[in-house]
């Protein structure tokens, strides 16, 4: 019966101890967790470098970016330049185009009052030097005549030579007009054009600077990814040095109660008493007959504290009851404070189990433990026991 119990309890520690690995109940060796870990910090390796390369690239894109938008810049004032020109350009058009129509109005007005004298001079014909003399009456009014001729002849070459300048004006500041209006189209066109080719460079440089960063947060995810991975590892690791630990304090308890049973081989028990060994030191023999008085009392949180004579005992109680029997205590102490009594690991007769919530002690190769209490009605019983998580303590001598 006892033996059926021992195992289901050994089960369920080991269903326990699979659910908290987060694994199934194959083992994982210390050394195969090891290799992933140092894979893993392989990989987060080799994702840092990759990070520290993008982080190189972006920055050099940057740097073409600011390059470009100093070319842009560079760019802007000359075609802020170019825009003044373009004004001056403009400015000129619009005075060579007010000249112009100005000399077409005069090459128009000459051009009128040059066929206004054709036509008289056609109307009324021109008068020959003859003429205006014998039609004269006196010097006077011949001289008169004369110069009147003179002017008119005088008046319309004037005339002539007005139009005819009048003309190549308007032909020369027609040519400039035009030049003029090319200047203004090239100097228009170029400026759009330059403004398209920075504005594509700027946004070309954009676009390549933002799938780089995609790419790096990309690889920080991953990164992260790993780093998540490498903490579940070693939390694995930890487990399984835990586990690792506590069989080696198991093996030391069942080695203390090897060394228990060599020493003057099992007590006999007696209706749930125990009787010490014949070679069993004088302390010992205490201990076992303090056990036995209180073997079968019930468990009573905080019992044996305020005084050792109680009628039921707690686990640190229990111990302290039993430890005082042989001059070893004084006064009771609660089980975190018995992880310091006596000597560290475990002795020849007796051996004390301890940490903050639990506290048991092996005495001739007897557990004399209070969960014992709960499965058999006694205090006392063989085998079993909690190890792992307790320090192992010894009094000194024994």
């Amino acid at each position: 019966m006892r033996s059926t119990r021992h195992i289901k309890r050994f089960t369920v520690a080991l269903i326990a101890a699979g659910l908290l690995g987060g694994v199934a109940l194959v083992p994982v060796s210390e050394g195969d967790l090891q290799n992933q870990i140092s894979a893993q910090q392989s990989v987060a390796g080799q994702l840092a470098q990759q990070i520290k390369a993008d982080n190189a690239q972006i920055a050099q894109t940057s740097g073409g970016l600011a390059a470009a938008r100093a070319q842009l810049s560079a760019v802007e004032a000359k075609l802020a330049a170019q825009m003044d020109e373009l004004k001056q350009v403009q400015v000129q058009l619009m005075t060579a185009r007010d000249q112009l129509a100005a000399l077409e109005a005069r090459l128009r007005l000459a051009s009128t009052d040059l066929a206004t004298n054709l036509r008289a001079e056609y109307e009324q014909g021109t008068p020959n030097l003859m003429t205006v003399i014998i039609n004269a009456h006196g010097f006077t009014q011949l001289l008169n005549q004369v110069n009147f001729a003179q002017r008119i002849s005088r008046q319309d070459a004037e005339i002539v030579g007005v139009t005819r300048s009048a003309r190549r004006r308007v032909l020369a500041e027609t040519v400039h007009l035009g030049a003029l209006e090319s200047r203004d189209r090239t100097l228009t066109n170029a400026i759009l054009a330059q403004r398209n080719q920075q504005a594509a460079l700027e946004t070309a440089l954009l676009n390549r600077q933002i799938a780089e960063t995609t790419a790096r947060a990309n690889v920080r995810g991953k990164l992260a990814s790993v780093n998540a991975d490498l903490s579940s590892l070693r939390s694995k690791l930890a487990a399984v040095q835990a586990a690792a630990a506590a069989r080696a304090r198991q093996s030391a308890a069942q080695a203390s109660v090897a060394v228990n049973q060599q020493a003057g081989g099992l007590a006999i028990d007696t209706a749930g008493m125990v009787q010490p060994p014949a070679n069993a030191p004088a302390a010992v023999k205490e201990m076992i007959a303090a056990g036995n008085a209180i073997a079968t009392l019930p468990y009573i949180w905080g019992g044996g504290h305020a005084s050792f004579i109680s009628p039921g005992y707690d686990c640190s109680g229990s111990v302290s009851y039993v430890l005082a029997a042989a001059g070893l205590l004084s006064a009771p102490e609660v089980s975190g404070q018995l992880e310091s009594f006596g000597a560290p690991g475990p002795g020849q007769w007796v051996t004390i189990y301890a940490n903050a919530t639990h506290v048991w002690m092996e005495i001739a190769g007897w557990r004399f433990d209070t969960v014992a209490l709960a499965e058999y009605g006694t205090r006392w019983s063989q085998g079993g026991g909690e190890f792992a998580g307790f320090v192992v303590r010894h009094p000194v001598g024994l």
